[in-house]
C-alpha cells in the first residue's frame, strides 16, 4: 500500500512539472504572438515618411516659418522635378543648420533633411529623397521672396572679429551647397555626406559663438523701449522702472529673438527722407527726452520732473539759434570768451546782468578769472580745500570728480589745470542754461533730472563729489539724494559741501544723515576770505563700520542687487555693501595720474585684451585719425565715443587738447567702470533714445560699430542719425566704422541732410564714413 502511494506521489510531481514547463511555454508564445501583432499593426498604419513628420516639429524654430496653408504641400511624398535654385540652396541649408543647432546631442548625427544615417539599404535613400523634397518645395512656396532679406541678416556683425566669423560661415554653407547637390546626384558616397555633415557643425559651432557673444551684450541696467511723451507720475514710472530691472534679463532676450525673426535691412535705401524743423518751447535748446515738447499749455515749467521721451520718433531737425549760429572759439581761448549769439537765451540774457563772473562783451561773453564766484578767487578755495585734508592731491590722488549743479566752470576750468577732469551734472531745473554755456566753452558737462531715480553712472567711481550751494535738499525724502551719491563715490572718496548760508534745520538734518550712512566728517572750516563754510566727507573704506549702527537705517542692500544698475532705476533707500575681497572692484585706490591711464588692476579680466585695445586704438588714432581724414584738430575740443568698450579711443587722445564723453550702451556689456578707473569720464546711455545734452555740444562724434549692435534693438534706426544731428556742432565731424550694407545707405541719408562726406573707404565689406556736418537747416 505505501509502494503504490509512493508511485503515486512520484507520478503526480512529475504530471505537475510538465504542466508547469507547459504553461510556461504557453505564456512565451502569447507574448511572442502579441509582439509580431504590434508591430504588423504598426507598420501597416504608421506613415512612412517619419522622419519627414519628425523634422517638421521643428519647423517653429526656423527664421522663416512655413505657413499652415503650404503645410501639406511641404508634408507631400510626390517627388519634385524641379531644380533647386543655387541661391535657394543656400538660405534652405542655412535653415537646416538653425534647425540642427536647437536639435539635442542625440540628433546631432542625423543628416542636413534630417533622417537617420544608414551604411546600407533602401531606407536611407527613401527618406533623403522625402526630405530633399520637402526642401524643395518649401524653397518654392516660401523662401524665394526673403532672399535678399535673409541675406542682410547674415551679414548683421558688429564687430571686425565677428566680421570674419560671417565670411567663413558663408564659405562653409558654400561647401554644404555643393555636398547637397553631390548627395542627390549619388546617394551612396558617404565620403561627401561626412564633409557635409561636418561643415554644417562648423557652421553651428561658430554661431553659437556668436550669438553667445551678442547675448553677453545684455546690460545690468534695464532696457528702454519707446519713452512717454507726457507727465507721468513718477512712482509709477519708478515702479515700473523696478519691474524692468528684476526682469531685465528674460525681457532683452526676449525682445532680441522676436526682432531677429523679422529683421532686415537697419536703413530701407528706398526711403527718401525730408525734413522739417522741430516746433518746440524750448525751439533751438531742445533736449527731447528733457523738454516738454508741446507748444501748447500754460506749463510753468517746460521741463519734465523725470526723464520722458515722446512716443513717437523724433524725426525733426532743432533750428539754429534766432541769430544765426557761428564756428566756436577754439580751445583754449574759449575759457575766457565764447560767441554770445550761440548759446542766446532770453534768461540767460537776465542772468547775465545781475553776475560779476560773466560779462557782455560785444559779440562774445567773457569771463574775468579774477571774478569768480569764490570771492578771494578759485584758485583759493581749491586751496583752502587742500589745506584741510591734504591727502586730496589734486591732479594726482584726485583724478575724476562730479561738480553737481552747473554755475561759472570756473571749479572745473581750474582743476584742470591741476590733471583733474571735472564732469558736471547740469539739473534740469538749471533753465538758465549755464551747463551748454560750459560746454561752449569746452568744459565736460552732462544734462539730467535728479530726482526720484539714479544717474547713469556706475557705482564706486568718482574719487571726489562737489557741491556748492547746488540747490539739492540732501536731507529731504529720506535722504535718498544723498545715499545716490554715497553709491557712486568710491570707497575711500570725498564729498566736499559747501555753502555761505545754511539754516540749523539743515544743518542737524545733514548731520544726523551722514552719520546714519557712516560717512566720516574730516574737516569743517569757514574760509575767512570768501566767507564759505566747507565740509570734508569721506566714504568708509570697510563694512565693518555699518554693523556699528544702532539703528540700521538705510539697511544695506540686498546681496543680489546690481548696485550699477542705473538706466531708469529708482534711487533704493539702502546701502551696498563695500568690495572686500582683492579680485572686486574698489578694494584699492587708483595709480596716481596719469599712470593709472595704462594701469589695469586684478579686478580687470583679460588684462591681456586691455592692452592690445589700447594698443590697437593708439595705432588708428595717431595714423590715420589725426593725419588722414582732413579734420582740422586745432577746432576740436567736445569729442563723443558712442560705443567706447573699455576707452581705448579716448585714451588714444588723452595727450591731446581734447575731452571725450565714453557712452556705453545699455545693451552693451558694463564695460563704464572701466573707463572711469583709467581716469576718464562716461554715461550709461540708450541710443533710441536722445542723449542729455544740449544741440550742438560736440565737435567730434565717433561711432565704431554703433549701428550694427543696434540693428536689433530700436524700432526707427534713423532717429540716432538725428540725434547725431542735433548734439553735434555745424562744420562739426563724424567717424563712422561699420559694415558697407550699413554705410551704404547711412551715407544717402547723410547727404540728405546736406552733410558733406569727406571720405569712404571700405575692404573685406568693412568700411568707415568720415563726414562734416554743414549750415544747412530747411
Amino acid at each position: 500500500m505505501r509502494k503504490q502511494r509512493t508511485t503515486l506521489t512520484r507520478f503526480g510531481r512529475k504530471v505537475k512539472g510538465s504542466y508547469q514547463s507547459f504553461g510556461l511555454g504557453v505564456k512565451l508564445a502569447a507574448v511572442v504572438i502579441l509582439g509580431l501583432c504590434f508591430v504588423f499593426i504598426w507598420s501597416v498604419f504608421s506613415p512612412s515618411s517619419y522622419s519627414i513628420t519628425y523634422q517638421r516639429e521643428n519647423f517653429d524654430d526656423i527664421r522663416e516659418p512655413i505657413s499652415s496653408a503650404n503645410r501639406k504641400k511641404v508634408t507631400s511624398l510626390v517627388p519634385s522635378t524641379k531644380k533647386t535654385e543655387p541661391h535657394k540652396g543656400h538660405l534652405v541649408n542655412k535653415e537646416d543648420k538653425k534647425l540642427k543647432h536647437r536639435s539635442s546631442s542625440g540628433e546631432k548625427k542625423k543628416k542636413i533633411d534630417g533622417s537617420l544615417p544608414s551604411k546600407s539599404g533602401n531606407s536611407w535613400h527613401k527618406n533623403e529623397k522625402s526630405g530633399v523634397d520637402r526642401k524643395r518645395k518649401g524653397e518654392d512656396l516660401k523662401l524665394s521672396k526673403k532672399v535678399d532679406e535673409v541675406k542682410d541678416q547674415i551679414l548683421g556683425g558688429s564687430e571686425t572679429e565677428e566680421e570674419k566669423i560671417e565670411n567663413k560661415k558663408q564659405e562653409e554653407e558654400k561647401e554644404v551647397v555643393e555636398g547637397k547637390e553631390n548627395v542627390k546626384e549619388n546617394s551612396n558616397n558617404n565620403k561627401q555626406e561626412g564633409e557635409e555633415e561636418e561643415a554644417v557643425d562648423g557652421k553651428e559651432k561658430e554661431e553659437t559663438e556668436t550669438n553667445n557673444e551678442d547675448e553677453e551684450g545684455a546690460v545690468d541696467g534695464n532696457e528702454e523701449g519707446e519713452g512717454n511723451g507726457e507727465l507721468t507720475n513718477s512712482e509709477e514710472l519708478d515702479q515700473e522702472a523696478a519691474d524692468k530691472v528684476e526682469d531685465e534679463d528674460e525681457n532683452s532676450r526676449d525682445t532680441e529673438k522676436k526682432m531677429k525673426k523679422n529683421l532686415g535691412p537697419l536703413f530701407d535705401p528706398k526711403v527718401h527722407y525730408t525734413w522739417n524743423l522741430c516746433s518746440t518751447r524750448s525751439k533751438h535748446n531742445y533736449i527731447p527726452c528733457i523738454d516738454i515738447e508741446s507748444v501748447s499749455g500754460k506749463l510753468h515749467s517746460f521741463r519734465h520732473h523725470e526723464r520722458s521721451c515722446p512716443k513717437a520718433p523724433q524725426m525733426c531737425l532743432v533750428p539754429l539759434p534766432p541769430d544765426g549760429y557761428e564756428t566756436p572759439v577754439s580751445w583754449p581761448e574759449s575759457k575766457s570768451k565764447i560767441l554770445y549769439k550761440n548759446v542766446a537765451h532770453p534768461k540767460l540774457a537776465a542772468f547775465v546782468k545781475t553776475e560779476s563772473w560773466v560779462v557782455e562783451s560785444g559779440e562774445y561773453l567773457t569771463f574775468p578769472l579774477n571774478q569768480s564766484m569764490p570771492k578771494g578767487g578759485i584758485q583759493h578755495y581749491l586751496d583752502f580745500i587742500e589745506e584741510m585734508v591734504p591727502d586730496i592731491e589734486w591732479g594726482k590722488n584726485i583724478r575724476v570728480v562730479l561738480d553737481i549743479g552747473c554755475k561759472d566752470s570756473s571749479f572745473g576750468a581750474s582743476l584742470l589745470e591741476k590733471g583733474v577732469l571735472t564732469l558736471t551734472l547740469g539739473l534740469k531745473d538749471d533753465l538758465v542754461d549755464l551747463a551748454q554755456v560750459a560746454l561752449e566753452r569746452g568744459f565736460p558737462a552732462v544734462v539730467t533730472p535728479f530726482g526720484t531715480r539714479r544717474l547713469p553712472f556706475p557705482s564706486g567711481v568718482f574719487d571726489a563729489i562737489h557741491c556748492s550751494d547746488c540747490r539739492v535738499s540732501w536731507h529731504s525724502n529720506g535722504g535718498k539724494h544723498l545715499i545716490e551719491m554715497n553709491r557712486i563715490l568710491r570707497p575711500g572718496g570725498y564729498f566736499i559741501f559747501s555753502s555761505k548760508h545754511s539754516s540749523i534745520e539743515v544743518e542737524e538734518a545733514m548731520s544726523t544723515l551722514t552719520a546714519s550712512i557712516c560717512w566720516n566728517i574730516l574737516a569743517d572750516k569757514t574760509d575767512e576770505i570768501s566767507d564759505i563754510r566747507i565740509k570734508l566727507y569721506q566714504k568708509p573704506q570697510a563694512n565693518d563700520i555699518y554693523q556699528l549702527r544702532r539703528k540700521k537705517v538705510p539697511p544695506l542692500c540686498k546681496a543680489n542687487e546690481n548696485p550699477d544698475a542705473s538706466w531708469y532705476v529708482p534711487i533704493r533707500s539702502c546701502l551696498h555693501t563695500i568690495p572686500e575681497s582683492i579680485e572686486q572692484r574698489g578694494t584699492e585706490w587708483p595709480e596716481e595720474w596719469p599712470k593709472r591711464l595704462e594701469t589695469f588692476p586684478d579686478w580687470m579680466n583679460n588684462r591681456e585684451k586691455l592692452v592690445a585695445d589700447s594698443e590697437h586704438w593708439n595705432a588708428i588714432v595717431n595714423n590715420s585719425y589725426l593725419v588722414g581724414l582732413g579734420i582740422d584738430w586745432s577746432n576740436i575740443r567736445n569729442v563723443m565715443d558712442m560705443k567706447a568698450i573699455n576707452g581705448g579711443f579716448a585714451a588714444a587722445l588723452a595727450q591731446h587738447k581734447v575731452w571725450v564723453m565714453n557712452v556705453i550702451p545699455v545693451h552693451a556689456p558694463n564695460t563704464l567702470p572701466i573707463v572711469f578707473e583709467r581716469g576718464l569720464v562716461g554715461v550709461y546711455h540708450d541710443w533710441c533714445e536722445a542723449f542729455g545734452t544740449y544741440p550742438r555740444s560736440y565737435d567730434l562724434l565717433h561711432a565704431d560699430h554703433l549701428f550694427s549692435r543696434l540693428k536689433n534693438r530700436c524700432k526707427h534706426p534713423i532717429v540716432i542719425v538725428v540725434e547725431m544731428d542735433r548734439i553735434l556742432r555745424p562744420g562739426g565731424w563724424a567717424i563712422i566704422r561699420d559694415k558697407v550694407e550699413i554705410l551704404d545707405p547711412l551715407e544717402s541719408i547723410l547727404r540728405s541732410l546736406h552733410w558733406e562726406i569727406r571720405m569712404t573707404f571700405a575692404k573685406d565689406k568693412e568700411g568707415i564714413l568720415c563726414a562734416q556736418k554743414a549750415m544747412w537747416r530747411p
